[in-house]
C-alpha cells in the first residue's frame, strides 16, 4: 500500500515506524520525517488552505462571527466536551443555514449552493456551522477528532466531525480517514426540518466526491487526488459486490445444503412412515385376510347349514306334497268311482222302473182281456 509524504508524494515509506505504539497513526501530520511519535498524540492534525477562515464561504464565516449564538454563549465555552454536549441539544441538520431565514434576493435558494458566493443576501446562520467553527477554534488533537468520529450519542457528532476533517484537512490525507467508516449504516438526517435520510457512509462518500454541500462548498480536491480517491471507491464497489456475490453464493449453497439435509431428513422419515405404514399396512391386510377367510368359512358353513336346512325343507315339503298330491288323487279316484256308481245305480233303477212299469202293463192288459173274454 502506498504512502503519502508530504516532500515526495505517494510511495513506499521509508523505514516506517513500529505501530506497536499506542501514539502512531499515519493520518497524523509530523512534519517532513516521522520524527518523535511518542509526542504525536499532542500534535495538531495538519491543515490545508486558509487558516483564517476554515475554508468557509465569507458570507457564512461573517454570519457566524457576528452571531449572536457565537458571541455569546460559544465564546464561554472553553474545553472541548462542552462543546461536545451542545451539538448533542443544539444540533439537528447540517445545513449552513436555519430553516426557512435565507433570503437569496431573487435568486433560487433550492440548489445546493444557489446564491452564496456573494456578500449581498444572508440568513440565520444554523448551530451546526457555528459549532463547527468554534471546533475549529479549538485546534483538535488526532483523539479529540477520533471522538467526534467514534461517538455514540448522537450521528451530528460524528457528522460535525467529517465535516470538520473535510473543511480542513489535505487531500492526500483524506481518503485514509475516511475509509474506516464508508460502510457505515447509522443514519443521519442533514437537511433542516427532515426529508433527507441516509447512510453515515453515504454522507462521506458524497463528501469526497462531490463539491457542493446545500447552499455552500468544500474546499476543491486537486485532479490528481480527486482521480485517486475516485479510483479507490471505485475498486472498493467492485470488491463489495464481489463479495457480495460470493456471500450470495455461499449463503445459496449453504441454503441448498440444508434444503439437501432437509429433504433427505423428510425422506427417512417418510421411509421409516412408510415402512412402518407398510408394516401396519400389512398387518392390517393379514388381519383383514384371517378375518375375510373366518367370515367366509363361517359363511360357507352358514350356507351349509342354510343348504342343509334347505335340502331338509325341500325334502319334506316335497314329501308334504307328494303324500297331498297322492291322498288327493285317491280322493279323487274315489270320488270318481262314488259318481260312476251313482251313475250305474241310477240307470239300472230307471231301467228297472221302466221294466216294472212295462209289467205291469201288461199285467192289466192281460186281466182285461180275461175279463172280457
Amino acid at each position: 500500500m502506498t504512502h503519502f509524504n508530504p516532500m515526495k508524494g505517494y510511495g513506499e515509506p521509508e523505514e516506517p515506524p513500529s505501530q506497536d505504539l499506542d501514539d502512531y497513526d499515519p493520518t497524523v501530520y509530523t512534519g517532513h520525517s516521522y520524527g518523535n511519535f511518542k509526542g504525536a498524540a499532542g500534535l495538531k492534525l495538519q491543515f490545508y488552505g486558509n487558516e483564517k477562515t476554515m475554508n468557509l464561504n465569507p458570507l457564512i464565516l461573517a454570519n457566524i462571527q457576528n452571531s449572536p449564538y457565537f458571541k455569546t454563549e460559544l465564546f464561554e465555552m472553553r474545553t472541548f466536551h462542552e462543546v461536545v454536549d451542545e451539538i448533542y441539544y443544539k444540533v439537528d441538520h447540517l445545513e449552513p443555514w436555519a430553516m426557512g431565514s435565507r433570503k437569496t434576493a431573487g435568486r433560487s435558494s433550492t440548489g445546493m449552493c444557489g446564491g452564496v458566493r456573494g456578500v449581498s443576501a444572508g440568513g440565520v446562520i444554523s448551530s451546526a456551522f457555528c459549532l463547527l467553527y468554534k471546533l475549529y477554534t479549538l485546534k483538535l488533537t488526532k483523539k479529540q477528532v477520533l471522538c467526534l468520529l467514534n461517538h455514540c450519542d448522537s450521528p451530528y457528532i460524528r457528522g460535525l466531525g467529517f465535516m470538520f476533517l473535510r473543511f480542513t484537512l489535505p487531500p492526500a490525507m483524506m481518503y485514509d480517514w475516511f475509509e474506516g467508516y464508508l460502510d457505515d449504516e447509522e443514519e443521519i438526517d442533514v437537511k433542516a426540518g427532515g426529508g433527507k435520510p441516509m447512510p453515515m457512509g453515504e454522507m462521506i462518500k458524497l463528501m469526497l466526491t462531490r463539491l457542493e454541500w446545500f447552499e455552500t462548498r468544500f474546499p476543491r480536491i486537486a485532479v490528481n487526488h480527486e482521480k485517486i480517491i475516485r479510483d479507490k471507491l471505485d475498486e472498493r464497489a467492485a470488491n463489495a459486490r464481489l463479495n457480495n456475490a460470493t456471500k450470495a453464493a455461499a449463503a445459496n449453497s449453504q441454503q441448498q445444503a440444508k434444503n439437501y439435509e432437509k429433504e433427505k431428513k423428510e425422506r427417512s422419515i417418510s421411509r421409516s412412515r412408510s415402512r412402518s405404514r407398510s408394516k401396519s399396512r400389512s398387518r392390517k391386510s393379514r388381519d383383514r385376510d384371517r378375518s375375510r377367510e373366518r367370515r367366509k368359512s363361517r359363511s360357507r358353513s352358514r350356507d351349509r347349514r342354510k343348504s342343509r336346512s334347505r335340502s331338509r325343507d325341500r325334502h319334506r315339503k316335497s314329501h308334504k306334497r307328494d303324500r297331498s298330491r297322492s291322498r288327493s288323487k285317491s280322493r279323487d279316484r274315489h270320488r270318481h268311482k262314488h259318481k260312476k256308481d251313482k251313475g250305474r245305480g241310477g240307470r239300472d233303477y230307471a231301467d228297472e222302473l221302466r221294466k216294472f212299469k212295462e209289467e205291469s202293463r201288461r199285467h192289466k192288459k192281460h186281466k182285461r182281456s180275461r175279463s172280457r173274454s
